[in-house]
Formats: structure tokens, C-alpha cells, sequence
């Protein structure tokens, strides 16, 4: 573990990538093609200005968010993201327990190192599950029943995965789900022990939610999730009784189709810039989709966000929550448990003093209003 605290993610993410073999901080830290899309995710976000206003009072204040009826005490929660285990061992873990005592939303992945059940015992509620339809849609109103027993009140329909898209870094280094271990993966895991070590003591983590009993054929990384349509979209909204969410969206047609289709709620994002690389940044359309689908309809948001006042520039562009992912990831990879708990502090903060410098006590109240623009 490392004694030096973690200011900031980007102190996080040069840690994890001194802590983590090559294989693995690419495969988390990677995106598609020249990864020009991951970076304009964060350089736009970046380029957006907040005013700040002097002589309010804002001793007192509240980071508290209410979404589908629930109040967190955070704007922002955790991501879905794929093989979490991998960024160190026992991160689904950690990211549950996590979850629970900052009362923040978790995503877990169909893609996780976690099953549907095991993620609902560590963190109840406070998770949310996401879906990849592979070819076989039995298989996945078989996990989404799971779910339903489990008691997950919400879920997440990823969209944005036709296909995977080719990931230059991963391919570099043969990386694979579930990992296969050749002499240059031998070679890179044995120079850094304190993951290797750990994680052959743990078991190599392996998709946990790719098991049936149907007879039908297992969902895996790289099939095709083509047959994926409106058609889908209805028989699941018809299927599932609890808050359904779209996940992937950069279209305002899209964004307003899904809406009228009866889902809760439309989570804005180009996923990470790991799916088309030339996608637009995923805050240059979130103003556009909150025109188009009124002032009250719930938005998620993601890709890009780095710090707390990327958050407050996410909501004040028509967000009604954050969602992150890396951050997270290079926490854990950095400094296990104590690095999450870093990262979530620092965006905290963050946060609170950036709501203190704009003269505002609650975070709803953050809105177009807080941001700078020239005359």
C-alpha cells in the first residue's frame, strides 16, 4: 500500500499505473481507437467556465440529491463497469461497501467480476443493475428475473455496445475476458507482486453473470449485441415493473423517443470514449437532450468527469445526477479501500467548496445560472 494520500485522480491514476500491470491499468484506463474521444470527454468539461458570486451566506449546506423518489446524500454515484475485480482484488467489494456508507448509488455490470445476488447481499438497494443483451434475450430476462427477486428497484439498459469496439491498447496487450496468461502477461505480472500476489490468492476474477441454465448461449465480452431495439426496449419496460433507465444516449431523438416509451430515465454518455472514438463529448450534448426533453424529465450523466466541479458543471448543463467510473478504478488500483474512500473525499470537497464559491447552500439549486459565459 502507499502512504502518500491521493490529492487529486490524477494522483490516483499515476499510483494505480505504477501499482497495476501494464494489461490491467490499459484495460481500465484505455478507450477506443486514437482515444481522442476520452480525452475531449474531459478537455470540454474542462473549458467550461463558473461564476463565482461573493457575500452570501452559505455556512450551511447540502450535497443531498433525490432521484427516482430516493434521496442520496451525494450527486454523484458509481458507475457500471466491467471485471471492477481487476483494479484490485475485492474491488466489487469495496465499491459496495462503499456504496452503502455514503448512501450512493452502485452500478453493477452484467460484464462484473460480482454476480446479481452477491452485489444485492453486500449492498442492497443502494445497487442498481445494468443489462448487456447479448443474442440470446432469454438469457437476459433470465438475469433481469434475478434481479426482480434479488429486490433491485432499478435498472440500467446499456445501448451503446452494438458490437465492441476495437481497443488498440487491449489488443497491444492481449488482453481477454476471462484473462489468459502467455509470458509477456507472465513477465508484466511478476514485476508487480503486490497485485499478482493478491490476486492469484483471491482466484483470477472471471465474469460472474454469464452462467445459465437455459440451454442457451452464455453472453461473452465480444459478441454482438446488435438485436438490441425499440422492439426490446418495449417487451422490457413491459417486463420490468421498476425504474428502468437508458444508458448510452447522444441523440436528442433518441433521448426523446426513449422517454415516450415509458423508461424513467435517459443516462447521457459516449461510454468513456471506449465505443466510438469520434462521438461527440458527451457534455456538449447534454444541454441539446435536457431541451428536448423538458425541464422535469430525469438525466444521468457521465464520461469525463474527473473532479467535483465537473459534477456541479454536469448539473448546471441539465443533469440531474453524476455518475463515474475510472476515478474509482484508480483509486482502488492506487490504495485498495483507502483509495476509494480518497476519491470519494476529494470529490466531496471538492464539491462543497465549489457550491461555497458560487453562493450556493443546496445543490439543487445549481443550474445554468452558475455558468460564465462572455457578453
Amino acid at each position: 500500500m502507499i502512504n502518500t494520500p491521493l490529492v487529486t485522480v490524477s494522483d490516483a491514476r499515476s499510483a494505480a499505473k505504477r501499482r497495476l500491470p501494464r494489461m490491467i491499468f490499459d484495460y481500465i484506463d484505455g478507450a477506443a481507437g486514437n482515444e481522442y474521444g476520452c480525452g475531449i470527454n474531459q478537455s470540454r468539461l474542462e473549458e467550461i467556465r463558473l461564476q463565482p458570486r461573493v457575500l452570501v451566506n452559505t455556512e450551511d449546506r447540502s450535497l443531498k440529491k433525490t432521484l427516482f423518489g430516493r434521496e442520496w446524500d451525494l450527486p454523484f454515484g458509481i458507475a457500471p463497469m466491467g471485471m471492477c475485480n481487476l483494479s484490485w482484488p475485492g474491488g466489487d467489494e469495496m465499491l459496495a461497501a462503499a456504496a452503502v456508507k455514503h448512501n450512493i448509488p452502485v452500478g453493477l455490470s452484467t460484464m462484473a467480476s460480482s454476480s446479481i445476488e452477491q452485489t444485492f447481499d453486500r449492498a442492497g438497494t443502494h445497487a442498481w443493475f445494468q443489462l448487456y443483451v447479448g443474442q440470446s434475450e432469454e438469457v437476459a430476462f433470465n438475469m433481469v428475473d434475478r434481479a426482480r427477486i434479488c429486490g433491485y428497484e432499478t435498472i440500467m439498459l446499456t445501448v451503446d455496445v452494438p458490437i465492441l469496439a476495437p481497443r488498440p491498447r487491449e489488443r497491444r496487450n492481449g488482453f481477454q475476458s476471462p484473462v489468459k496468461i502467455g509470458p509477456r502477461q507472465f513477465l508484466d505480472f511478476a514485476i508487480h507482486p503486490q497485485w499478482s500476489i493478491r490476486t492469484l490468492l483471491t482466484g483470477i476474477p472471471k465474469i460472474a453473470n454469464n452462467e445459465n441454465d437455459l440451454g442457451q448461449k452464455k453472453f461473452v465480452r465480444n459478441e454482438s449485441r446488435g438485436k438490441v431495439d425499440w422492439g426490446f426496449l418495449d417487451r422490457l419496460r413491459n417486463h420490468w415493473k421498476g425504474n428502468l433507465i437508458v444508458k448510452g444516449v447522444l441523440h436528442c431523438e433518441d433521448a426523446v423517443r426513449i422517454r415516450n416509451a415509458g423508461v424513467d430515465g435517459v443516462y447521457i454518455s459516449n461510454h468513456g470514449g471506449r465505443q466510438l472514438d469520434s462521438a461527440p463529448a458527451a457534455i456538449d450534448t447534454l444541454g441539446l437532450i435536457r431541451e428536448a426533453v423538458g425541464r422535469d424529465y430525469p438525466l444521468l450523466f457521465d464520461s469525463g468527469v474527473r473532479n467535483g466541479e465537473s459534477v456541479i458543471k454536469a448539473l448546471a448543463m441539465g443533469a440531474d445526477f453524476v455518475l463515474m467510473g475510472r476515478p474509482f478504478l484508480y483509486g482502488m488500483g492506487a490504495n485498495g479501500q483507502q483509495g476509494l474512500e480518497e476519491i470519494i473525499r476529494y470529490m466531496r470537497e471538492e464539491i462543497n467548496v465549489g457550491l461555497t464559491q458560487l453562493g450556493k447552500t443546496d445543490i439543487n439549486d445549481v443550474d445554468s445560472g452558475v455558468l460564465f459565459s462572455l457578453p
